[in-house]
């Protein structure tokens, strides 16, 4: 639990989001607070928390999502090293992907990174895109 910036997830099945994230895409719940709904989690270091909607304390006035998909916009990017053991779980769980796996190289700087990624939507429809690094190369 150090990372600077760990994104919370308002969830609407508490059960069923940790599930997803545990059993289907290999994080560890690091702690837990099941009398609120409430898991902090972590995959390599990458680290993000669930929070049961309407248990324990809820940002409400108007912040919290109301209708599928709750992301409206916003997906988070997951560094692994590699998707292949993903890709196999969410299959065997008969779980659709929101992107099918591509390799795919951005623009920095003077070089170009390169990723190999998928993006899935959680049981609330928040997107994450996991990706293993391929590297860079320079643009020539």
């Amino acid at each position: 639990m150090s990372n600077a910036l760990v994104p919370e997830f308002a969830v609407s099945d508490f059960a069923a989001s940790k599930r997803f994230y545990c059993r289907h895409l290999g994080f560890a719940c690091v702690y837990e607070r099941p009398e609120d709904g409430f898991a902090y989690l972590a995959l390599g270091k990458a680290e993000l928390m669930i929070d049961q909607i309407g248990q324990g304390r809820s940002f409400d006035n108007g912040h919290l999502p109301r209708t599928y998909p709750f992301d409206k916009g916003v997906n988070v990017q997951i560094k692994v090293p590699a998707i292949a053991p993903m890709l196999v779980a969410l299959d065997a769980a008969q779980w659709s992907l929101y992107l099918p796996p591509e390799e795919r190289w951005y623009r920095c700087d003077d070089t170009r990174l390169g990723h190999r990624q998928f993006v899935v939507a959680d049981p609330d429809g928040y997107l994450l895109r996991f990706y293993e690094p391929l590297g860079g190369r320079p643009i020539s």
